[in-house]
């Protein structure tokens, strides 16, 4: 069983900001493959299904950001998925440009208050993930700017990324992860 969790914050005013890229992504894969994300479970919303051939449990915590790593532990732990290997998470990332993507091994949280709080929780940063760009902040305010929303122009570029993510997805689950960072990670300047 592989755990795919996408960092967002539940509640209607969050849908569609830069921090909920991570649930957009669980949307799209849950499109793409029929599953349908609509069970309550160990602080999550999930559902169960199979892409490629691999059974994958696609996951949405519902503790807000800054607690994900609550539903994450209890969802590793029942499920006895080992992190290093069987979990993937996907979160937004204010230093990559918007609408590209950086796939990872291990990592720190590089600020980002969802993968510290995972990191918190299972003890280890030696998780995969894929990190979606949604811009610099531009204004100073990161909060507004995570918690913000797209432009036109912006949103394009988040919708097109989501079929990376599926790739970077799909490679993860024949444990490609390398082939994954070598086809979509994005050569630029990361702070």
């Amino acid at each position: 069983m592989f755990l795919i969790v996408g960092l967002g914050n539940p509640e209607r005013k969050y849908e569609g900001t830069r921090h909920n890229v991570g649930f957009e992504a669980i949307d799209a894969i849950s499109k793409k493959f029929g599953i349908e994300v609509s069970h309550k479970e160990h602080k999550g919303i999930v559902g169960k299904g199979v892409i490629n051939g691999h059974k994958v449990m696609l996951v949405k915590p519902q503790t807000y950001m800054n607690l994900s790593g609550e539903c994450v532990r209890e969802m590793c732990d029942y499920y006895e998925v080992d992190p290093e290997t069987e979990l993937l998470v996907i979160s937004d990332d204010v230093s990559l440009s918007t609408g590209n993507i950086r796939v990872r091994k291990k990592g720190s949280a590089g600020g980002h208050n969802g993968l510290k709080n995972i990191i918190a929780h299972t003890g280890s940063n030696v998780f995969p993930r894929i990190r979606v760009g949604v811009g610099e902040c531009e204004n100073g305010d990161m909060v507004s700017h995570v918690l913000g929303h797209y432009d036109a122009e912006d949103r394009e570029r988040v919708d097109a990324s989501m079929d990376k993510v599926i790739g970077a997805l799909e490679l993860f689950l024949e444990d490609n992860l390398d082939g994954a960072m070598n086809q979509f990670n994005v050569k630029e300047k990361v702070e």
